[in-house]
């Protein structure tokens, strides 16, 4: 009997699963269905240059998945339903119920705005490539009037948009605000690194800022400080799709899905959770942070699990090792941080033009591998490095 495969989201989770799936079993064991709802594959890992005008070449799933055998379906989940097990996916104003005898669940995960008042209405979230776009708008409307240009959040997707802007617009004031200070979770080498960039480019860091409000031409500070804001970019706080708690798959307190060692759901074992959407855990036994190095490996993995467990077998426990975070500052610089297993930082960095290089091999071959054509670059040791 032909089994149903459905996967929800067609990001580098999804993508690498429903690749690997059919790499690993015969025409006419499966039936693989993807839903998404955008016909393109978005190489989200790109998004800080969609926001100043770097074009890419837009990637259609219906190509990308051309020979496959892989349906795709354009539509917006909307649904679980446990009991008939199926799916509602919108469409057009309508909706469509898809059957499933396994589910994948890679929906991802999106930029929250709503903790802080007026953050909805007037600030640009980075959630998306239709935001991004939004943002390159807004940029290019103002790049000529000295404008001002604060990015909320200084984790890896502040720094980056913050670095690009800054770079690709140096008329512009860019300010990047954060809670934490800059760099923190890196080495030493590699926050100085990153503080001396932003002073060549003009960015002003300010860190232990708190925003308890965004207006339509400013952000009010928790000191009573206003900071004026031609345009807010907001890249703080990520949450997921609260499809998965409303059928009533166990989750986190995050909305992400708690799956065992094979990354299926601990109270819906039909069910597996792949990418920023599932609470797997690393070496050190905490959840894995979102990221497309963690997606790719647990999407692959997933495909593993599920073709063993249709031929009767058994897989071993998903295994996740920390390698590198790699940050792109501007088109010619970039650092990349080598990680201990468990995500701490090493005494390794690479820095400068190498370091950018070095980035746009790894975001090549991250959309490679969520294809299925070979692996993203892994513990590539040819490469010059320094210790702290």
């Amino acid at each position: 009997m032909t089994h149903h495969i459905v996967i929800l989201g067609a990001g580098y989770a999804g993508l690498a699963t429903a690749t690997g799936i059919v790499r690993r079993l015969r025409k006419g064991e499966v039936i693989v269905t993807m839903v998404n709802d955008s016909p393109f594959f978005v190489e989200r890992v790109r998004m800080h240059q969609r926001t100043v005008g770097q074009e890419r070449a837009e990637r259609s799933l219906a190509s990308l998945l051309t020979h496959t055998g892989i349906r795709v379906v354009i539509g917006r989940a909307s649904h679980v339903d446990l009991v008939r097990r199926e799916v509602g996916v919108r469409i057009d104003g309508g909706e469509r119920t898809l059957p499933y005898d396994t589910l994948v669940y890679a929906l991802g995960s999106m930029s929250s705005c709503s903790a802080v008042p007026g953050a909805a209405e007037h600030a640009l979230a980075l959630s998306n490539w239709s935001n991004a776009t939004k943002i390159r708008d807004r940029v290019l409307e103002v790049a000529g009037s000295n404008a001002d240009i604060v990015v909320v959040g200084n984790g890896a997707t502040g720094i980056e948009v913050a670095a690009e802007l800054a770079e690709s617009q140096p008329n512009l004031r860019v300010t990047l605000i954060g809670q934490r200070p800059l760099g923190g979770w890196l080495s030493k080498r590699a926050a100085r690194r990153l503080h001396r960039v932003c002073e060549r480019l003009g960015v002003v860091v300010r860190d232990d800022v708190i925003v308890t409000e965004v207006r339509h031409d400013s952000l009010l500070l928790d000191g009573g400080e206003t900071l004026a804001a031609d345009a807010a970019i907001w890249a703080l706080g990520f949450s997921v799709s609260p499809i998965a708690r409303e059928a009533g798959i166990d989750v986190d307190a995050d909305g992400r899905i708690l799956v065992d060692g094979t990354l299926r759901s601990t109270s819906h074992p039909d069910i597996y959770a792949v990418g920023d959407a599932g609470a797997a855990q690393g070496s050190d036994n905490r959840p894995l942070r979102m990221a497309c190095a963690t997606a790719i490996p647990m999407g692959k993995y997933a495909a593993t699990a599920i073709a063993a467990r249709l031929r009767g077998e058994i897989p071993r426990p998903f295994r996740f090792r920390y390698v590198f975070q790699c940050l792109s500052l501007g088109r010619r610089d970039g650092v990349i941080q080598f990680l201990h297993p468990d995500d701490h930082p090493t005494g390794f960095v690479l820095v400068g033009r190498p370091a950018a290089l070095y980035k746009e091999a790894i975001v090549r071959g991250a959309a490679l591998s969520a294809r299925g054509y070979g692996r993203p670059l892994g513990r590539l040791g040819l490469l010059r490095v320094r210790r702290d």
